[in-house]
């Protein structure tokens, strides 16, 4: 139990739609303070998104998906957010957004191995 460190996470949802509130899962972001770990995971099934929306831009969303995994992990592409403490990146990544590109509210958690911790949260609300 000593090792268990308290994360947070946020489910990455594509709102097509802003305005008719339907929104599918694509990602996750996880983040624990303790641990100076940030890290997302996030699949983009095209067959699956235009069956939800035939109007989505589908490599529009990807790049919108890389540009958040570059500040997620600090790169230089990811400018002046991306060079901010890994704290302050997960909040601003996680701040609500009324973009096609949304996180769900953030949840608490306790564990150890954080990669693993994505790995779970992606296969259980995502894939």
């Amino acid at each position: 139990m000593q090792d268990k460190v308290v994360y947070e996470f946020a489910i990455i949802r594509v709102v097509p739609k802003v305005e008719r509130g339907e929104f599918l899962n694509v990602g996750v972001i996880l983040f624990s303070k303790k641990k100076q770990y940030i890290d997302m995971k996030y699949t983009l099934n095209k067959n699956r998104l235009l069956s939800f929306s035939n109007e989505i831009d589908i490599e529009e969303l990807q790049a919108y998906l890389q540009a958040w995994e570059s500040i997620c992990h600090g790169k230089s592409e990811g400018g002046k957010i991306g060079e901010l403490p890994i704290p302050e990146r997960f909040r601003w990544l996680t701040a609500s957004k009324s973009t096609i590109l949304q996180c769900s509210p953030v949840h608490p958690g306790l564990g150890e191995d954080m990669e693993q911790i994505l790995k779970d949260l992606f296969r259980k609300y995502v894939l």
